[in-house]
């Protein structure tokens, strides 16, 4: 009769279960009433009501946007020049900025008191992004915002799906917004002045889409989602209020073409607007959560900008 005792397990394994008994687990630190990173701003000291409008939307500092030279980053580094970003770097693969040398040059022409920067860098890279933040810093004095908008987009069969496709989702998405907010707030963290770290989440985090299937990228959208709550709880303290938004079905390039319009048509049918978001309507909600005052006491949130498409 065979012996059918469960083998031993290894001695390191058993090491490192024992380990876990002694282990001291790190504990975050919240902030308090009396931190000035944290702490209500001072009244606005303007003498009409439209200079007070303006300052509470105002935008202050220099800010970094991932995916940088993509048409959501650009109409809302467009609108952060608006409202008062003394300064800009754009953040791309060098194809995409590129593809888009067009409207950067235009960009530029538009705000020539503004500082405007591009820079290439591969966000899945630690040490890309490391360096790609220094420089950044080193060429506009600080990082006082950062708005993620790189992601990539993959429908496919989930039983067809490779490794590799899976994981290049998950890394491009939420890996690659982990490190880039990670290198912004050590930059913010190092200057003790605090910022804002806005994340691109989707509808795509919060429920399945139809009729594509695209479980990679749901599943890693969903990964932004949360990581907003948890670095919004670790990094108050130092002043750092992290956002996302999760847009719904945006009308840009990715959903265009003939292919597309019987899809399109059903995601307009289970909107309750009727239609696909416009590229302008993401610049509000951008501006709400990087401005330090209109935003001041917001963190942790996911603001859904979908045209009511996650009512059902």
């Amino acid at each position: 009769m065979g012996d059918s005792t469960v083998p031993a397990a290894p001695l390191a394994s058993q090491d490192e279960r024992a380990a876990l008994t002694s282990r001291i687990i790190p504990t975050m630190n919240l902030s308090t009433a009396t931190n000035p990173l944290t702490a209500p701003l001072t009244p606005v000291q303007a003498s009409t009501a439209a200079e007070r409008a303006a300052a509470r939307f105002s935008v202050e500092g220099n800010v970094v946007l991932t995916g940088g030279a993509g048409t959501l980053a650009l109409v809302s580094a467009r609108a952060l020049l608006e409202h008062g970003a003394s300064a800009i770097t754009l953040m791309d693969l060098q194809p995409t900025i590129d593809s888009s040398s067009d409207y950067i040059s235009e960009l530029r022409a538009s705000f020539p008191q503004a500082r405007i920067h591009t820079a290439h860098v591969d966000i899945t890279s630690d040490i890309e992004v490391a360096e790609a933040f220094q420089a950044a810093r080193s060429l506009m004095g600080s990082i006082d915002i950062l708005c993620c908008f790189a992601g990539i987009v993959g429908c496919v069969h989930s039983v067809s799906s490779s490794a590799s496709q899976f994981r290049k989702v998950v890394d491009v998405n939420l890996t690659g917004s982990f490190l880039c907010a990670q290198a912004a707030a050590k930059h913010m963290i190092d200057t003790k002045t605090g910022g804002s770290i806005l994340f691109t989440a989707s509808i795509s985090a919060h429920a399945t889409n139809y009729p594509q299937p695209q479980a990679a990228y749901n599943v890693s959208k969903a990964g932004v989602s949360h990581l907003t709550q948890n670095l919004a709880a670790e990094w108050a303290v130092h002043g750092i209020r992290v956002n996302c938004i999760s847009p719904g079905y945006m009308d840009t390039v990715l959903n265009a073409g003939d292919n597309l319009k019987p899809v399109r048509d059903i995601w307009a049918s289970r909107c309750p607007m009727g239609r696909m978001g416009d590229v302008e309507e993401i610049t509000g909600p951008v501006i709400l959560l990087s401005s330090k005052r209109a935003g001041r006491y917001i963190t942790g949130a996911d603001l859904r900008v979908d045209g009511g498409a996650l009512c059902f």
